[in-house]
C-alpha cells in the first residue's frame, strides 16, 4: 500500500522534459486577508480570478514565467466573529490587476516524471481601487475620501497611499502532463503586499469635524460606520500588519513550439 501511494505521488513515464515557450491560463478564485478579517481564510469572501502566463520551460528543474492576473477582492465586517468588529460595520471591494515575473522550481526531474509538485516565487506590481456602498447603496471609491486622514495637513504622518503597489508572489502547485499538447496544474499562490490600505483600513479614527471640513459629509459617512460611538484615536485597524491576497485555481498549459518539436522528431 505504501508503494502504491508513493507511485501515485510521483508518476514516471517516457515523457521527457522539453524546452520552449508555453502559454498558460488559470481560471480560479481569490481571497483577501487584512484588517477586515480575523481568520486566515474567510470563505464568504471568495471571489473569482483569472491568470495568464507566458512561460519558458528549460526542460530542467527551473522555469521562468511572465504573468498577468485579474482578481476581485472583498471583505465585510458582518463575517467577523467578534461582536465589536461586526458593529464596526466596514466593508470594501476592489478589482486587482497584477503583472509579475516568477521563477518556477520543479520538485522532481521533468525528464523522468510527468506528474510532480512545484514551487514558484518572484516579484510583481498591482493596481487596486477600494470602494464600498454608501447608505443609499451607491458605489463610492474610498481613497479620495482620506477616511483615516491620509494626505490631510492635520495628519502629516499619514501619507496618501498609492493605488499601484509592489507585491511578492509565491506559492506552489502540482502539474501533470496529460497529453503531448496539454499540461494541467492545480496552483495556490500568495501575494505579500507592501500596503495596509488594500481595504482602505489601517490605523485609527481621526477627528470627525476635521474630516467633515476637509473632505465633506460623504467622507464622514464612509469613515464612521460603527453602531457605537467612536472618538479620534480609537483603533480602526492594525497598521503593524500588511494586507495579503491569495490566488488559486486550475491551470492549463499549451506548448507554443510544438510544431518545431515534431519536425525535430521527424529529422531524428
Amino acid at each position: 500500500m505504501r508503494g502504491f501511494l508513493l507511485g501515485l505521488l510521483f508518476i514516471t513515464g517516457a515523457c521527457y522534459g522539453q524546452s520552449g515557450w508555453v502559454a498558460e491560463i488559470m481560471p480560479g478564485i481569490a481571497l483577501y486577508n487584512g484588517d477586515l478579517t480575523q481568520r486566515p481564510l474567510v470563505l464568504q469572501n471568495t471571489r473569482p480570478s483569472l491568470s495568464a502566463n507566458l512561460k519558458y520551460n528549460t526542460g530542467d528543474f527551473l522555469n521562468f514565467r511572465f504573468g498577468l492576473a485579474w482578481a476581485m477582492l472583498s471583505a465585510n465586517d458582518k463575517f467577523n466573529p467578534q461582536w465589536d468588529l461586526r458593529e464596526r460595520n466596514l466593508s470594501f471591494k476592489t478589482n486587482v490587476i497584477e503583472a509579475n515575473f516568477c521563477v518556477e522550481l520543479n520538485l522532481a526531474d521533468p525528464e523522468v516524471y510527468y506528474s510532480f509538485p512545484y514551487l514558484y516565487a518572484g516579484i510583481g506590481g498591482f493596481h487596486f481601487n477600494p470602494y464600498a456602498f454608501d447608505d443609499d447603496h451607491k458605489k463610492v471609491h474610498l481613497q479620495p475620501l482620506s477616511t483615516e486622514g491620509e494626505g490631510l495637513p492635520q495628519y502629516p504622518k499619514r501619507k496618501k497611499y498609492s493605488l499601484t503597489q509592489l507585491c511578492l508572489p509565491f506559492g506552489g502547485g502540482w502539474k501533470t502532463k496529460v497529453h503531448e499538447d496539454l499540461t494541467v496544474s492545480v496552483e495556490l499562490g500568495f501575494r505579500y503586499t507592501f500596503t495596509d490600505y488594500l481595504d482602505d483600513v489601517s490605523g485609527g479614527y481621526i477627528d470627525r469635524e476635521t474630516l467633515l471640513s476637509q473632505k465633506g459629509a460623504k467622507a464622514v459617512e464612509m469613515a464612521f460606520r460603527a453602531s457605537y460611538p467612536v472618538v479620534a484615536g480609537h483603533p480602526r485597524g492594525n497598521p503593524k500588519v500588511k494586507d495579503i491576497y491569495f490566488i488559486g485555481g486550475v491551470k492549463f498549459g499549451i506548448p507554443l513550439n510544438k510544431s518545431g518539436d515534431k519536425e525535430k522528431k521527424k529529422k531524428g
